[in-house]
């Protein structure tokens, strides 16, 4: 009976870890993005099986910033130009003030990002990264939350701002700030797991 027991909890440990498996999750930065904001949610989904690939119109390296200074230096895995929008599943929006207000004058990394909302595919922002979602004007009508100095825009932009720690609306989630990050994975790998299902029902 142990066996079984122990053989039943190792089965529902491996289905936990392959949540996301076979899906391809794009992760959208430049220079700048809130360093806690890009390495904890993908450590989260790469353990739930998904696919990561940070996408940049940067070079081959992206700067982060761990809240006060510079931080590390990650591998950009596909250049911008490159990406297309339906080769992933779902998107991932990291913040930092830097990185979102350099990329919302990109007009090729705006059409990236409207581009998901436009084929319905999840959408996931932390703290400034929903001023993408401003810039490709997909705010209009959604619930959403951000960082405090992003919510004035959001309003203006039509959304609905709320002050919670992550708020699922539709294919959207979105969260505050760094110490939403657990709220903000466990609604995200839920939202992303979604289109798992979709896919395979299809």
């Amino acid at each position: 009976m142990q066996r079984i027991i122990l053989r039943l909890m190792k089965k529902v440990v491996k289905m936990a870890d392959e949540t996301l498996q076979g899906l391809k999750i794009a992760i959208l930065v430049t220079d700048g993005f809130e360093e806690v904001e890009l390495t904890e949610p993908r450590k989260a989904l790469d353990q739930a099986g998904a696919d990561t690939r940070v996408v940049s119109p940067q070079g081959d390296e992206v700067r982060g910033w761990n809240f006060t200074d510079w931080g590390q230096t990650l591998p950009v895995d596909l250049k911008l130009d490159q990406a297309r929008p339906q080769d992933f599943d779902a998107l991932l929006l990291p913040g930092g003030v830097i990185n979102p207000d350099k990329l919302r004058i990109v007009p090729a990394a705006i059409a990236f990002v409207r581009a998901f909302f436009d084929a319905g595919k999840p959408v996931a922002a932390i703290c400034h990264g929903p001023w993408a979602i401003i810039e490709a004007d997909k705010a209009r009508g959604r619930r959403m939350t951000s960082w405090p100095s992003v919510r004035t825009d959001l309003r203006n932009a039509g959304a609905d701002v709320v002050d919670q720690e992550a708020v699922v609306d539709g294919n959207l989630v979105t969260s505050r700030k760094p110490d939403d990050i657990p709220a903000f994975n466990r609604e995200m790998i839920k939202l992303f797991a979604g289109t798992r299902g979709q896919r395979e029902t299809a």
